[in-house]
């Protein structure tokens, strides 16, 4: 797995650092600031996947990644993975038009798959409702909340290039477990079917999306799901 360091023009090199989809507590911001100061960074970038590029020079990069680990953080992974995940601030907490929990799930699912090696980069952006700020049907795998855990899956997207394309519909009204077990499926879908770096657009473009649809009934719908907690519900009901 690469690491995501890029030599500039100007002979300094730029390290991409995550977060958790783009939050940080209070004292991973405050130490990030006194590490980047410790390391002479010459300046902070925000990227659009909510990660924090960091330019210094050669000599002090390993002991800025260094001090990154110690705060939580890391380097981005770069080459034939899965990326930083996209999530908004969709929760009820954070944001009043959320449908659904986007930014715990996107933590999550970076959490897990962050670093899985791949044919191709993977991006994932989660989204709290349609109007899909992060940009969903523009990554590989975009999920769109529809109500409290409930989810439409989107794969096959692809921005950042001159041909962008909006991702296809892949199934619906999934709980939260039911993403999880989907982006699995998709991974592993795509390791065996891709080309060598032939990125996920370009796979479901050649084969189509339903290639990386499951069997039926492999995935426990949100209405499964709710009438299985209903059921078990009824039946403690019936032992008190």
């Amino acid at each position: 797995m690469n690491k995501a360091i890029f030599k500039q023009s100007n002979g300094m090199y730029a390290i991409n650092i995550v977060s958790a989809c783009g939050v940080f507590t209070p004292k991973q911001f405050a130490g990030l600031g006194q590490a980047t100061l410790k390391c002479d960074v010459y300046r902070l970038k925000l990227t659009t996947r909510q990660t924090v590029v960091a330019v210094l020079n050669e000599e002090n990069l390993a002991k800025l990644e260094t001090r990154l680990l110690a705060l939580g953080l890391s380097v981005s992974p770069y080459g034939g993975t899965v990326r930083a995940v996209k999530a908004c601030a969709g929760n009820a907490a954070l944001c009043q038009r959320a449908l659904g929990d986007a930014l715990d799930l996107g933590i999550a699912l970076q959490e897990k798959y962050l670093g899985w090696e791949l044919n191709k980069d993977v991006k994932i952006a989660v989204a709290g409702c349609s109007r899909g700020c992060t940009d969903p049907l523009c990554a590989d795998f975009g999920v769109i909340a529809r109500s409290r855990d409930s989810f439409d899956v989107y794969i096959g997207g692809r921005g950042s290039t001159r041909k962008p394309l909006h991702g296809q519909l892949l199934a619906e009204n999934l709980s939260t477990v039911g993403v999880f077990q989907l982006l699995e499926h998709v991974l592993d879908t795509y390791s065996n079917l891709a080309h060598p770096k032939e990125r996920l657009a370009s796979t479901v473009a050649r084969l189509g999306v339903r290639a990386f649809a499951p069997p039926e009934g492999t995935f426990t719908s949100r209405n499964e799901q709710l009438d299985d907690e209903f059921l078990a519900f009824i039946s403690k009901e019936g032992e008190a």
